[in-house]
């Protein structure tokens, strides 16, 4: 069984080739059963989730199965540890062999901006150049990296609550050769972006529908729990909803809230990233459309990732 570090898995995964994987993954489907959640100790918060998910005869670079482990463990920022660690381990769907052990964290971060990455070559427009990035964090500095893969952005804005860290990112992504800046008044960044990027634990919108121009694009990563949102119920009312999975709906305070206000209809989503990718509902419409895209991660998504490790390495096909 192939063992990959954390570097290991960032040099399997750069976003000209996780993209396009992901892209096939999407298209051609997999069994994803929703995530597992559970409880190890009440008193902490401490949980367990489980992620699977496999193919059988539907993908050409071989079939696999495959299952994310996360511990989740809150307290642990109390004690200078990290609060969250994952592996992925990849097998054989025709046998069950284990193949792979591969770094959970890494692959999980590269494969969520560049899901993101994907959305938008169908939502964004083509001639986007300005990229605004809401949160400097652990996922929101890959997003300019894996958006520049897919459109031809010139500019990046980077927002945090925190000016430091924001510049921290900008000044990294200067020395990577791009056009960065810190975008303090964050209404006039959003007003002034072609794309948007949200990478935040807000619990309160950090972008509001007003502020949008028309033909921008908006993406919304951090919320994963009914309790936390990016946007308005304005940006959903304004703008053509897309998502990831329907698993969404249920998980992301940024689609239950407005479901629950009554400014989005489950009904008017206008489809999911695999029918994007099929081609059975349509992307952007015209230059004047918003659009809203809305991930809360998926097992298909880490299997197509581990997959592209995995085959990156010089293994067999499964």
């Amino acid at each position: 069984m192939l063992h990959f570090t954390p570097e290991n898995t960032v040099r399997a995964l750069p976003f000209d080739a996780l993209i396009p994987a992901l892209r096939r993954g999407f298209a051609r489907g997999a069994h994803t059963p929703p995530r597992h959640h559970h409880t190890l100790d009440e008193a902490s918060n401490a949980t367990l989730l489980l992620m699977p998910s496999w193919t059988r005869g539907t993908w050409d670079e071989g079939d696999f199965v495959g299952v994310k482990l996360v511990n989740v463990f809150p307290g642990n920022a109390d004690q200078g540890r990290p609060a969250l660690s994952s592996a992925y381990l990849l097998a054989d769907a025709a046998t069950g062999e284990h193949l792979a052990l591969i770094d959970g964290n890494e692959l999980t971060r590269r494969r969520t901006v560049a899901t993101s990455a994907l959305a938008a070559s169908f939502l964004a427009r083509p001639d986007s150049t300005t990229h605004l990035v809401i949160g400097a964090g652990h996922v929101g500095s890959l997003a300019a990296a894996a958006y520049r893969s897919v459109l031809g952005i010139r500019t990046v804005l980077v927002h945090d609550r925190t000016p430091a860290r924001a510049e921290r990112l900008a000044e990294g992504l200067r020395a990577e050769g791009m056009d960065a800046r810190v975008a303090p008044d964050r209404a006039e960044a959003v007003a002034s972006a072609d794309v948007i990027t949200c990478a935040t634990l807000a619990t309160e919108p950090v972008v509001r529908g007003e502020w949008l121009r028309p033909g921008t694009h908006l993406d919304l990563i951090g919320s994963f729990q009914p309790t936390m949102r990016e946007a308005d119920d304005t940006c959903v009312r304004r703008g053509s909803v897309y998502i990831d999975t329907p698993v969404a709906l249920e998980e992301s305070g940024d689609l239950t809230q407005p479901i629950a206000s009554g400014a989005l209809d489950r009904d008017g989503v206008v489809g999911t990233l695999p029918q994007l990718c099929r081609g059975e509902v349509p992307g952007r419409r015209d230059s004047e459309q918003i659009t809203v895209f809305k991930t809360v991660g998926s097992g298909l998504a880490d299997l197509a990732a581990a997959a592209l490790v995995y085959r990156g390495a010089g293994a067999p096909a499964a």
